[in-house]
């Protein structure tokens, strides 16, 4: 128990950055359809962000898990100064190589009427990249305090940035046209100040991680890169499979919607602004991800490790339940709000519910996915999110230009349910671990069964009053299920059994 305990409260700190980070840009996003009434005026923006996560993978080449990984036998100092010295110079070319060939980059990725975009993107990515080290030597030293104050600090200078530029400058300009606010100030292209403010939070968190980066000393040890390249590559793989699952929809989507592309440019910013509508789910699995890997690590040698890995799974997949019933049952409270200014952008909300319990799967392929980390084994890993990659792509292309918003949805639905499957299926042959199979599956079941019910409720009476009080009375309902279901494991968790104990 000491050690979830432990897990716990350092999923808190990680999640408290992670929240705030992905909340407050997911808040700044959820601003667009307040600021925009076309939704196509935010596509380009939506194609942006999704091409960084591909770069980011690229750029780091697995050296995050890599280093939780070695860091358990080899000299930490040495080990982290051989990998800094081996990101900083490999970080150097590839942005280099980026800004050289921006103008080719900003064609191919349809963004010729916003080249600039990439070179922003070029920034995020290189001051990004830089601090993902020292990030991940912050967590594998048990330092999430640290971790949580440059995280939140980088995040509140890119809204303090975004604040200036879309909600002071632009007032000020109009009134004074003759000052200086006029000069740096650019009406026609307002968007590219949500990169401008990233840019700013990014440079910030890197100096901020200065400490980290005086440790790295410059001695480079070629035998250990050469072993930790063996261990990383194929992470590079599931890494690029991952983010082919996650993000090719919205990269595709334009280029495949079967419509006029002042439409596609429509439904592509309606489709990013949708997919971020499940950002509780994801926030909670990156926020546990943070804390996850490195405990994952180093219980490893524990007696109890796969019992523990077990219990973890059980509690995550229950955190994810309520997330899913918390976007499900008040699905139509998401819509209203995002819809004040336009109803355009409220299309296609009943897709929301299916991309959030596609992510609980990618959640639980996350939490299954140690047995080939632990194992050395990451090949497997390669071969299932290759696999997946494969689903997504023939899905995407063939359901996106007949079902539009649905087929997206439906193909990252697919990827992410065999994905979890797989890893799971393979993980108990390689590394098997007593998960309690029919408990989760019951749990998950049970939220899909109760947000139908709601959504049948809502088509007998579409009243508001009784929408949100059904939707509460079914969340209590489960909150109560699962209380009473898990009251054994909870009277040991201190502090909080005392509430369970001697009730029957």
């Amino acid at each position: 128990m000491s050690g979830l305990k432990k897990l716990a409260g350092q999923t808190l700190w990680y999640g408290v950055p992670t929240i705030a980070s992905r909340f407050l840009g997911y808040l700044m996003n959820l601003s667009l359809p307040f600021l925009f009434t076309r939704a196509a005026t935010t596509a380009d923006l939506t194609q942006v962000y999704s091409i960084i996560p591909f770069l980011s993978i690229l750029f780091t080449y697995g050296l995050e898990t890599a280093y939780f990984r070695f860091s358990q036998t080899e000299d930490r100092n040495k080990l982290y100064s051989t990998l800094s010295l081996s990101l900083f110079t490999t970080t150097l070319l590839f942005t280099l190589i980026l800004y050289v060939f921006r103008g080719n980059i900003a064609e191919a990725a349809g963004l010729e009427r916003h080249p600039q975009y990439v070179t922003w993107m070029c920034w995020i990515i290189f001051f990004d990249t830089l601090a993902a080290l020292p990030f991940a030597r912050l967590r594998q030293e048990n330092r999430p305090r640290k971790y949580a104050m440059v995280r939140i600090a980088g995040i509140v200078v890119n809204i303090l940035v975004v604040i200036l530029f879309l909600g002071v400058i632009p007032g000020y300009a109009k009134s004074n046209p003759d000052s200086w606010a006029s000069v740096i100030y650019n009406e026609d292209d307002p968007i590219s100040y949500y990169l401008l403010g990233n840019v700013c939070g990014s440079v910030f968190t890197f100096l901020l991680l200065w400490k980290e980066f005086r440790d790295v000393t410059f001695s480079f040890s070629a035998e250990l890169w050469k072993r930790v390249m063996n261990y990383s590559y194929p992470l590079i793989i599931v890494g690029l499979g991952g983010m082919i699952n996650d993000m090719l929809s919205r990269l595709v989507y334009r280029h495949v919607v079967d419509v006029t592309p002042e439409q596609a440019d429509k439904e592509l910013g309606i489709f990013g602004n949708l997919y971020r509508l499940a950002v509780l789910v994801t926030v909670m699995i990156q926020a546990f991800r943070m804390a996850a890997e490195p405990f994952f690590f180093n219980q490893s040698k524990e007696e109890n490790a796969r019992k523990t890995y077990a219990r973890v799974m059980k509690y995550f997949v229950i955190a994810c339940c309520f997330m899913f019933l918390l976007i499900g049952l008040y699905r139509d409270v998401l819509e209203w709000i995002i819809t004040i200014k336009s109803k355009e952008w409220g299309e296609g909300m009943y897709i929301v519910p299916l991309l959030a319990l596609g992510n609980i799967f990618l959640g639980i392929y996350y939490n299954l996915s140690i047995w080939y980390k632990l194992t050395n084994k990451n090949m497997y890993g390669a071969l299932i999110t290759f696999s997946g990659a494969v689903i997504t792509v023939v899905l995407n292309m063939v359901l996106i230009p007949r079902w539009h918003y649905l087929g997206a949805a439906v193909a990252t639905f697919s990827c992410y349910l065999f994905m979890m499957i797989a890893s799971y299926l393979l993980g108990q042959k390689h590394y098997p671990v007593p998960y309690a199979r029919k408990k989760l599956l019951s749990y998950l079941v049970l939220v899909v069964l109760i947000y139908l019910i709601h959504r049948g409720l809502v088509m007998a009476w579409d009243n508001s009053v009784f929408n949100i009080v059904s939707a509460t009375l079914l969340f209590g309902l489960f909150t109560a299920f699962v209380l009473r279901i898990e009251r054994s494991e909870l009277q040991g968790i201190p502090g909080l059994g005392k509430f369970f104990k001697g009730r029957s």
